[in-house]
């Protein structure tokens, strides 16, 4: 069984704090959407702010940094931002519990959810063609593992400039720059909620779900947050 959350309008830091606590206190199997974030940057956790962020232009603009608990690269996200996350205990699949399994699933069900002759997994990217649409992050413990997806409903080529090019890009990037490497899926769906009820409907055929509110997970929430190991504004 898969539990479902979708929350709207909920900041990027306050979903990661969520999210970190039910992969680390729970034991249910976890779908979280998230869309309409207020703008953020978000860092890997070993990611360094000094070379992947103009930090002078982001926080003379009030844009605050957030050091997450998971790998992956750094992302600015916003309103059109959709965020799409699974926690699962590692039983509840019968492939390994290691990175390229876990985005090989992911490709998987994404594939019936966008049912795009183009739409793929490039290194750790998805991408429709040779842009990319999607960027996926993971954890893994013992037991338990979490990915999240970033996925580019829409973007704002200005806020893009906030990101410094890291030393270590993917290969099929091939140094292209954002507006050249990176798609709007708003090219490609008639409406967001479009995509919404097709990730609702491909989990469902596979699936048992199980909606919830937020208020069902606030009590989790508010016990983990002493020990949450996500930062804002990272030195």
């Amino acid at each position: 069984m898969f539990h479902f959350l979708h929350l709207s309008h909920y900041p990027i830091y306050d979903q990661l704090l969520l999210e970190e606590a039910l992969l680390r206190t729970d034991k249910r199997n976890w779908c979280i959407i998230n869309e309409g974030s207020p703008p953020a940057i978000v860092l890997g956790i070993s990611g360094k702010k000094e070379e992947l962020v103009d930090c002078a232009r982001a926080e003379q603009d009030h844009i605050p940094l957030i050091k997450r608990f998971s790998g992956g690269g750094t992302v600015i996200v916003d309103e059109n931002t959709l965020f799409v996350t699974f926690i699962c205990q590692k039983e509840i699949h019968d492939f390994p519990a290691y990175p390229e399994p876990i985005l090989r699933w992911h490709e998987t069900l994404y594939r019936d959810v966008f049912d795009h002759p183009n739409f793929q997994l490039r290194e750790n990217d998805f991408v429709i063609a040779d842009r990319k649409c999607g960027g996926n992050a993971q954890y893994i413990k013992k037991d338990r593992w979490l990915h999240h997806t970033s996925f580019l409903w829409d973007y704002r080529p200005e806020n893009m400039s906030y990101l410094l090019l890291p030393n270590k890009t993917p290969q099929y990037r091939q140094r292209r720059s954002h507006d050249d490497f990176l798609c709007r899926l708003s090219d490609y769906f008639p409406s967001k909620q479009t995509l919404i009820d097709n990730l609702k409907t491909t989990l469902t055929k596979r699936f048992e779900v199980q909606a919830h509110t937020l208020d069902d997970l606030l009590f989790e929430l508010k016990q983990f947050e002493r020990q949450a190991t996500i930062q804002i504004n990272p030195l």
